[in-house]
């Protein structure tokens, strides 16, 4: 007898402006990952991948989503099965929207469901962000929507937000990655107390805007000073994109995790802005592709699965 298991897992996006390493949101874009036994995979060869990083990403046990289903069966104590994984993907990678989070929750919750193990969301997380590092990423990849994510002591508390059903997002992707590690290296060690204030306040405001859906303040409630701009060093479109998304009719624009695209925050509009933030990158000397979605509450999940 042998079990096969579909997972789904969504796009990110993390910091949502003034946010940093607290907030992430889900986003309608997604990759599908399918485990089955099978004995006959060489160990060099045991996933195949479409889309997203066919051409880039290993296919051997080195592979994100190999490792974190792995990951399950160590904590279990027993040797994994040998397996086939297929990815489709459909998250860019490097542009900050969370391929990395996707791959491991996607890989954790593959292993839970195959071992038979069915790890609680909360274990889960806890495990996606000691492997992967980024809890509002894995938070909202995990759990879906909109996600307060904070440490508390060994940890996680991590809550709902609510998103407004007429939210859309737009994203402007852009042909150049940017290593998070890169993104990290250039923010400053310490803050002043006027930065740190500025960001308390917006995320406050970010958090309300959402909530009630009263969104006339967005435009102000994505602004930051704790790493948009000292990332704006490494992506100087970035001021021309936000200006342009701006101008256009966004309700609010920031910098999707550490980068490299550009998330704008809208009604309506969605094209308009859309090819003004594609047109500002390209006049700054960058290519890119223009992607429109919405959020979603959904986070990862079972597709599907079959004994045969």
């Amino acid at each position: 007898m042998t079990t096969t298991v579909k997972v789904r897992v969504p796009a990110t996006t993390a910091n949502m402006g003034p946010g940093f390493d607290c907030l992430g949101m889900s986003l309608d874009i997604w990759n599908t990952i399918v485990v089955e036994p099978n004995s006959s995979v060489s160990g060099d060869e045991i996933i195949s991948i479409s889309g997203e990083g066919r051409d880039s990403l290993p296919t051997d046990a080195g592979n994100l989503v190999y490792q974190s289903f792995k990951r399950i069966y160590d904590g279990l104590g027993i040797p994994a099965p040998a397996v086939r994984l297929t990815c489709e993907n459909e998250i860019p990678l490097g542009r900050g929207l969370g391929s990395s989070a996707a791959a491991v929750a996607g890989g954790l919750l593959a292993g839970s469901e195959l071992s038979g193990a069915r790890l609680s969301s909360k274990r889960i997380l806890e495990l996606a962000a000691e492997i992967e590092g980024h809890p509002d990423n894995s938070a909202a990849a995990i759990l879906g929507g909109c996600r307060i994510v904070v440490s508390d002591g060994d940890g996680y508390l991590t809550e709902p937000v609510n998103v407004p059903d007429e939210l859309k997002t737009i994203l402007f992707v852009p042909d150049v990655p940017m290593a998070t590690d890169e993104a990290r290296g250039v923010l400053p060690p310490t803050i002043s107390r006027q930065d740190a204030v500025f960001n308390i306040g917006r995320t406050a405001l970010l958090v309300n805007a959402l909530a009630s859906g009263n969104l006339k303040h967005l435009e102000t409630a994505t602004e930051d000073m704790l790493h948009q701009p000292a990332r704006q060093k490494l992506f100087f479109p970035m001021k021309n994109i936000f200006r342009a998304a701006m101008s256009a009719g966004a309700l609010g624009v920031f910098l999707s995790g550490a980068g490299s695209s550009v998330l704008a925050l809208a009604r309506d509009r969605e094209y308009t802005i859309g090819y003004e933030m594609a047109d500002a990158a390209m006049k700054s000397g960058v290519d890119g592709a223009i992607k429109v979605t919405k959020p979603t509450q959904l986070g990862a999940h079972v597709v599907g699965q079959s004994v045969s």
